[in-house]
């Protein structure tokens, strides 16, 4: 049975404007979708709106979850929409640093966190100048095949996955752009 994964990066961040143009980290933790990144969406929206997606899976990082909403919203699949942690962003700046369950909810309301641990994203090893705790590249290389296997286990067929460069970037073996869509076969 072939499997059609629609990975989706989240629309552009305050933290990616600002490093597009300063090519700093703006300590931008768990950083939101600038304006540009919402009209992306919006965008974004037209393409998906008549795709029987049969299950939705959404980073806890918060401009993914604002593109999943803003895509998903008014979608006939919208009450399909699942919050998983393993397709993260690679943690290496400060906007891949997420925020508790319970903030989320708080900002969420519609969707559950209540699964997730209290730090869900990478936190072994020591900090940087940041107080960033960089991920190696060889858990996120882990983390990318456990994913693919949990997408392999899944009875569901169509899945659209709304989540990062760098994560998708080992997926799929491609860079994709803000709202971009890259389709994964397994």
């Amino acid at each position: 049975m072939t499997k059609t994964i629609h990975c989706i990066r989240h629309g552009q961040s305050t933290f990616n404007a600002h490093y597009e143009l300063e090519r700093t980290d703006p300590l931008h933790f768990d950083a939101t979708l600038s304006e540009l990144g919402h009209r992306q969406v919006a965008e974004a929206a037209a393409h998906v709106r008549d795709v029987p997606y049969e299950l939705i899976v959404t980073s806890p990082l918060t401009r993914a979850i604002q593109t999943t909403l803003g895509l998903f919203r008014d979608h006939p699949s919208a009450s399909l929409i699942r919050v998983e942690c393993l397709h993260r962003e690679h943690l290496g700046n400060s906007c891949d640093v997420g925020r508790s369950p319970l903030a989320l909810m708080e900002d969420f309301p519609g969707l559950a966190f209540d699964h997730l641990d209290e730090v869900w994203w990478h936190k072994s090893g020591e900090a940087d100048e940041r107080g960033i705790v960089v991920e190696p590249e060889e858990v996120l290389v882990e983390r990318v095949d456990r994913f693919r296997s949990w997408l392999a286990e899944r009875p569901e067929c169509l899945i659209a996955v709304v989540g990062h460069g760098m994560f998708f970037y080992h997926l799929t073996g491609r860079h994709l752009r803000n709202c971009e869509i890259a389709t994964l076969e397994l």
